[in-house]
């Protein structure tokens, strides 16, 4: 069924990549809820469907497309939810579900009379490369900062932590833990460093042990279909499904690009394997999650960490989706692993998914501005699709100022003109 061998794969391979998966993601059980909660949303109900939603979702994605992708809230989508839309611009939470609904809707609908195909023409071939690269180095990122590597700086924006902080040293030994196993070649590396880092970090009281370890899920029913429409024909509400639907649909875009060539799952013309019905799934899930109360549901970039494990196809995906329902009775224990855990595993991954650069080249001007701003915008703006838009506008814009208007083609310069008019009114 989920055709294990022409892919290179193996049942335990697939369970072991899924778990890893899990665990590396687990940590949104607890971060998104607390975003959301600012916004006025209850926190309890939050975390309960987004386990719900990414176990639907991550079931679907097996079953429908056989790759191994987890989809959830991502961060930066709770974060512009969270802080953009809700706080700040004022508008009720219902009403920001409302437009994220919409935006699915926009999403799956064009999916259907050939979104994909369209994206695929717009998207040139040296920003396919460099997306890889980018969201390698905006792993790195998160992993630096969840491990105390880098930290918040008045004068310079980040800089380098304490590293005799406990904590800072006890993720960098899981970073040479996990590399040390990966060098041995050690398939379960980076479940092991996270598991022990995890471990340790309780044992030593550097992060709270589980208060209990089972609870059954308790829900007010405040988020499910709370879907508020009194601004539907508003200017910011348009604005707001605007905002939604390009993130959307460019972090997928990105993240599809770049962590299927890290798994090789792209034919020989750079086309994802399945990628109709990953989108056709990832708007659904948009839509699923507005209706349960949660920030919209996208294929997360740690997939990339359980395809490093070696997962390649939808059993990893189906794995994530079980460990999502088990959530629904530990998570406390699940909310207890700390960043510093799963931080070595965002940093190996990263580093991994770094090899694209390789594949540039760096002697062409009119490629390495587009490349470079892809890569440096994904991380420096912590948005995939501000990357993604950067590179297609300046590629088209560098290419057109030589007269090279035969790299160029009608879908690579509607989406320029577009995306330019979006960056300009960006919420």
């Amino acid at each position: 069924m989920f055709n294990l061998r022409a892919r290179g794969s193996t049942i335990g391979t697939e369970v072991l990549a899924g778990a890893t998966t899990f665990l590396t993601v687990a940590y949104i059980l607890f971060l998104n809820p607390k975003m959301l909660g600012d916004a006025g949303m209850p926190a309890n109900d939050v975390a309960t469907m987004i386990a719900l939603g990414g176990a639907i979702c991550a079931i679907l994605i097996g079953l429908i497309t056989n790759l191994p992708f987890v989809l959830a809230p991502g961060v930066g989508m709770s974060a512009f939810f969270a802080y953009g839309a809700v706080l700040g611009y004022g508008v009720d939470w219902r009403v920001a579900l409302a437009a994220a609904l919409i935006a699915g809707l926009i999403f799956f609908l064009l999916v259907l009379v050939g979104l994909r195909n369209f994206l695929y023409m717009a998207l040139p071939q040296v920003v396919r490369t460099a997306t890889m690269v980018g969201i390698g180095l905006f792993l790195t990122i998160i992993g630096f900062q969840n491990a105390g590597l880098t930290v918040d700086s008045p004068a310079t924006l980040i800089t380098l932590g304490k590293i005799s902080d406990p904590k800072v040293l006890l993720s960098l030994f899981g970073l040479l833990l996990t590399g040390a196993l990966m060098a041995w070649q050690v398939r379960s590396a980076i479940l092991i460093s996270i598991i022990t880092v995890t471990v340790l970090a309780w044992l030593i009281g550097l992060s709270p042990m589980p208060q209990q370890w089972f609870a059954l899920p308790t829900l007010t029913g405040q988020t499910i279909l709370a879907v508020d429409f009194n601004q539907f024909f508003s200017v910011l509400f348009f604005k707001l499904v605007i905002a939604f639907f390009f993130l959307a649909v460019l972090d997928l875009m990105g993240t599809l690009s770049g962590i299927n060539r890290l798994a090789g799952l792209m034919d020989s013309d750079g086309r994802v394997f399945g990628s109709h019905t990953t989108y056709a799934v990832d708007s659904v899930g948009i839509m699923l999650t507005s209706l349960l109360g949660t920030s919209p549901n996208t294929v997360f970039i740690e997939s990339a960490v359980g395809m490093q494990v070696g997962g390649r196809t939808g059993l990893t995906a189906l794995t994530v989706g079980f460990l999502f329902l088990i959530a629904l009775f530990f998570i406390p224990v699940f909310t207890a692993i700390p960043a510093i855990a799963t931080a070595p595993a965002l940093i190996v991954v990263g580093a991994m998914m770094m090899r694209g650069a390789s594949d540039l080249d760096w002697t062409s001007p009119e490629d390495i501005i587009p490349a470079f701003l892809t890569i440096a915008s994904m991380a420096f703006t912590f948005n995939i699709a501000h990357g993604i838009a950067f590179g297609i506008i300046s590629y088209t814009l560098l290419y057109a100022s030589r007269g090279r208007f035969d790299q160029l083609n009608w879908a690579m310069i509607l989406l320029t003109a577009i995306l330019m008019v979006y960056l300009a009114f960006y919420l």
